[in-house]
Parts: structure tokens; C-alpha cells; sequence
């Protein structure tokens, strides 16, 4: 009967113990987690409720502030403006994708195997991301002026025209100078994944006969995939926030113009040169709730969330 008795208390008391241990690391881990989750809160969160809420008064940035209701939203949603923005911000996002994702995957391809000339050439492509948005659109905007920049070097003629004043080609320029930036990021996040995809695959599939071809589209991409879903998450949704670059290549008028007047400008300019901060607020909310949306969809869709093991078995 004494042994009988006992057991129940030794297992209660491991429970209990077991129970306390887990509290304890939540605890722990609640406590190491607080400062960023304070500094997230103070900077992240209250802004973003400042400007919900800022989307519902009247406010020229100066003066008091007064509700206005729905005001703004209404008259956010009914400008063609708006939409018009919007649409330029997706043709750009997806322009931008299209351009950038198949260039960045060539160059990491190319960076992957070890080799000074390789390594050479990473450090060289990396120089565009130690570049200020402001130094760069500078920079461009000086290259591609018709009369002093490349167009007047011999045999570039072709170049010696108002890229950056038409209204066909502004915005595809500014695409252009917007890969030109973020290519050689993208492209070390491909880099950084081929090196990690397990040498036996391809000695395996080198065995059975298969081509570099074979090799690269049957084990590198499908190897790729979450490598493919971060940097596809951070290039669509890094669309929205091209606003510098766009502000200098364009004189900050999104011209000529609206040709380039993507929505992140679209809300400058309502907020800083129309005076509007309670429209502007109401365009920022719309960008915050389209890049959430956008990030979440796409997570979503690819499976990201599970974090399925792509080596199980090696």
C-alpha cells in the first residue's frame, strides 16, 4: 500500500514540475522578447494608429486638428488619381519581379561556386546597396540627361534622348534604375541558398547522366523555393516604398506628369505639397493595408508558413 500511495505523488510532482519548468521558459522567453516588443509598439504600432486615425480628421499640417468623419476615405476612393496611382504601383511591383528575379537567379547561379573571380565580381555587383536612393536617382539622373550625360559619348547616340521626360518611357527607366539597385541583393539571397543545397544531389544526379540543364531545374529551383518565396516577399512588397528613388529621378513630382506618381508619392505630395494630411493619412493606410495583404497573400500561397524540410532524408 505504501508503494501504491506513493506513485501518484511522484507523478503529480513531476508534473508539477514539468508544468513549472515550461511556465518558466515562457516567462523567459516573454521577458527577453519585451524590449523589442515595447520599441515595435512605441514606433511601429502607435504611429500606424496615429495615421488611422489621422485618416479620419482634417488636418493641413499646421493649424488644429478636425474631424472630418469619412470625408477623406470618400474622396480618396472616388479620385481617379488614386486608382491611377495604385495602378502604377502594381505595374511596377510586377515589372519589377519580372525583371528582377530571373537576373538575380542567373547571378547567383553564377556566385555560388567558390572562386576569386566569382568573389571578385560579388563585391563589385554589392556596390549599388552601400549607395543612398538619393546618391543613386542623382547619379542616374545626371547619366541619362540627354545633352551631357551617355547619350553624348560616341556610339551611344541612341541614348541621347529624354528617357526620364517621356511619358512612354519614364517609368520603364525608372524600373530599370530600381533592378539596377536591388539585383545584387536579391542575387546573394540566391547565392547564400545554392550553397546550401546538399552536394550529393547533384554528384547523384551527375551519376545517372542528368545535364547542368537537368540538374538545374529539377534540383536547383525545387531547392530554391523558399529562397524564391522571401526574396519574391521582399521585392513586391519592397515596390511600395520606392519613394526616394522615384522622388529624385523625377524632380519629386512623379512626372512628367503622373507618369511615375506611384501611390507612395501620390501621398507625399497630397500630404507636403497639397497640404493635406488627412487625405494623405487616408492614402498611407491604404498602402500599409495593400503591402500587408500582398505579403500575407503570398506567404499563403506558396506554402511558406508550413516551412515543409526540403533535405528530409539526406
Amino acid at each position: 500500500m505504501a508503494t501504491t500511495l506513493r506513485t501518484p505523488r511522484t507523478t503529480s510532482t513531476t508534473r508539477t514540475t514539468r508544468t513549472t519548468g515550461r511556465g518558466g521558459r515562457r516567462f523567459s522567453g516573454a521577458l527577453m522578447a519585451a524590449p523589442a516588443l515595447i520599441l515595435f509598439g512605441l514606433f511601429g504600432l502607435v504611429p500606424l494608429v496615429g495615421v488611422v486615425a489621422l485618416g479620419f480628421a482634417r488636418w493641413d499640417g499646421l493649424g488644429s486638428i478636425g474631424w472630418s468623419g469619412a470625408a477623406n476615405w470618400s474622396s480618396v476612393l472616388t479620385d481617379g488619381a488614386t486608382w491611377q496611382a495604385l495602378w502604377l504601383t502594381v505595374k511596377v511591383m510586377v515589372i519589377s519581379w519580372l525583371v528582377q528575379t530571373p537576373l538575380a537567379l542567373a547571378l547567383g547561379v553564377f556566385q555560388a561556386p567558390h572562386g576569386r573571380l566569382r568573389s571578385l565580381f560579388a563585391v563589385l555587383w554589392f556596390l549599388p546597396l552601400l549607395l543612398s536612393a538619393v546618391a543613386i536617382g542623382l547619379t542616374w539622373q545626371a547619366l541619362l540627361d540627354p545633352s551631357f550625360g551617355i547619350g553624348a559619348t560616341p556610339g551611344l547616340h541612341w541614348l541621347a534622348r529624354p528617357l526620364l521626360g517621356s511619358p512612354d518611357l519614364a517609368l520603364y527607366t525608372v524600373i530599370f534604375v530600381i533592378a539596377w539597385q536591388f539585383v545584387p541583393f536579391h542575387a546573394l539571397l540566391y547565392q547564400a541558398g545554392i550553397r546550401q543545397i546538399p552536394t550529393e544531389l547533384y554528384e547523384a544526379a551527375a551519376i545517372d547522366g542528368a545535364g547542368p540543364a537537368t540538374r538545374f531545374l529539377r534540383i536547383t529551383l525545387p531547392q530554391l523555393k523558399y529562397t524564391m518565396v522571401t526574396s519574391s516577399t521582399l521585392m513586391l512588397v519592397g515596390s511600395l516604398t520606392y519613394f526616394d528613388l522615384i522622388f529624385v529621378l523625377s524632380g519629386g513630382t512623379g512626372g512628367p506628369g503622373t507618369a511615375t506618381r506611384v501611390l507612395p508619392l501620390a501621398m507625399y505630395i497630397t500630404g507636403f505639397q497639397s497640404h493635406d494630411m488627412g487625405r494623405a493619412s487616408a492614402v498611407a493606410t491604404l498602402l500599409v493595408a495593400f503591402g500587408l495583404g500582398l505579403s500575407l497573400l503570398t506567404t499563403r500561397l506558396s506554402g511558406f508558413t508550413r516551412m515543409d524540410s526540403q533535405q528530409e532524408g539526406l
